[in-house]
């Protein structure tokens, strides 16, 4: 013990004779441990980002949607001034898919309607749509005031809607929106609940669902049928194109996690013997694309720590260079030892504690300059846009998510710390093995 005490005590006591070289030497293992920390945490906060979005979909759903078939894309090209494409999913389907899944959590259909969304001089392009209270569940929605739709609007067909976030904000700047009214085509309804920001606009959940979902407006699926029937016009210089589409979407939550792949596969399977082909229908399963994107994620965190940890590489063969030029420097000194009876694992020792400790400090200041530059990034980012000269050239909304990740750290920092050893040994090799009386007689 007093061995290793005094080997330490001398290694230090190196160290700092040539502070400067020292502290130049670990700048290799510092940038390295910080780069694979800040890489990995910018890896892994946009990788949480994308995961929790498509999560938002709900990780037991399943969602079958209709969409418009290649020889319906064909017709509206053509030139044509009016006709209807009667195209997707059907009131059967809807029947078929609640029969073959009883057991399933919730069947619960969307209807489309309307082909604008009017109030006072304001309009906008309808995405309103029929359904049922079930809907904010399996959605993973929020209201943010009022109420959603319930069973008594169902059986009443009444003419209520909740309104997504971004329509409140459009077409209610500076009113409370509860208990207002706004058109859709012809028919007025009256506001009773708003949706909280989903926080889809522009990611992967709204390149999934095709939409943005704070732009939707929900109404009662009984009103939608009743009093907007299957068709939707849509007007445009002086003709007019309509979709017959009797249901937009259905979600089928699965019992549990265990069963959405199976259930997927089935669905899939039924809708084909009803939609050959399935030109007019497209799915998506959530619970897929998650895992596939965790394995995706976890791909791309390898590789960028990988190349990060080049810089470590480079680190190391920063200390063997500079361990060696030191060996040279002090060949008289480690004469002068072994004359007085220190042994090669003596000078082995004194050796390795030196590259120990320059690559264990390295690796510290490392991990707490990675993990500053991983929390200042997620905070610094978003302010960029407001500062001057340079916000123009960001946009508004720019962000960079991070995550500290204490795996990445860990192993960050015990990989600086093996790298300084491991490039360490030679040099130190190399001093243990010169003869003692050549080493004296050394200038």
């Amino acid at each position: 013990m007093e061995f290793l005490l005094e080997t330490i005590r001398l290694g230090l006591a190196n160290l700092r004779l040539q502070m400067l070289r020292s502290i130049l030497t670990a700048l290799g293992i510092i940038f390295g441990v910080a780069a694979v920390i800040a890489m990995v945490g910018i890896g892994e906060g946009s990788t949480r980002e994308a995961l929790a979005q498509i999560e938002r979909l709900g990780a037991r759903n399943i969602i079958i949607r209709s969409q418009k078939p290649p020889e319906a894309q064909s017709q509206q090209g053509g030139g044509r001034r009016g006709f209807i494409n009667r195209y997707g999913l059907s009131y059967n389907d809807l029947l078929v898919v609640e029969e073959n899944f009883a057991d399933a959590a919730h069947v619960v259909p969307l209807k489309e309607v309307g082909s604008e969304i009017l109030r006072g001089e304001l309009r906008k392009v309808s995405q309103a749509f029929g359904t049922t209270p079930e809907f904010i569940s399996v959605a993973r929605l929020r209201i943010e005031r009022g109420r959603y739709l319930t069973d008594s609007d169902i059986a009443q067909q009444s003419l209520v809607c909740v309104i997504g976030s971004e329509i409140a904000e459009e077409f209610f700047r500076l009113e409370d929106p509860i208990g207002n009214r706004l058109r859709i085509d012809d028919k007025v309804l009256e506001v009773v609940g708003v949706l909280k920001p989903v926080g889809l606009s522009g990611g992967a959940g709204s390149a999934l669902v095709g939409r943005d979902l704070n732009l939707d407006i929900h109404i009662p699926i009984s009103t939608a049928r009743a009093v907007f029937g299957d068709t939707v016009i849509r007007r445009t210089q002086g003709s007019f194109q309509g979709n017959e589409v009797q249901v937009a979407e259905i979600y089928l939550e699965s019992p549990d996690r265990n069963r959405v792949i199976p259930d997927a596969q089935r669905l899939r399977r039924l809708m084909d013997h009803r939609h050959p082909g399935l030109t007019d229908l497209g799915m998506i399963v959530p619970y897929e694309l998650l895992e596939n994107a965790r394995k995706r994620a976890l791909t791309g965190q390898w590789i960028s720590a990988s190349i990060a940890a080049i810089s470590l590489l480079v680190g190391g063969i920063g200390i063997m260079n500079i361990m060696l030029a030191t060996v040279t420097e002090r060949t008289r000194e480690i004469g002068v030892r072994r004359a007085l009876g220190a042994t090669r694992k003596h000078i082995v020792a004194q050796f390795l504690v030196e590259t120990g400790v320059l690559s264990a400090v390295g690796g510290l200041v490392g991990v707490a300059l990675g993990l500053g530059l991983t929390i200042a990034l997620d905070r610094v980012v978003p302010l960029l846009p407001e500062m001057p000269f340079i916000g123009s050239l960001f946009p508004a909304d720019v962000s960079l998510p991070t995550a500290i990740s204490p795996w990445a750290v860990i192993v960050a920092f015990l990989v600086a710390a093996a790298t300084g050893l491991v490039f360490g040994i030679y040099p130190a090799r190399k001093a243990a093995r010169q003869d003692p009386i050549v080493a004296l007689r050394h200038d």
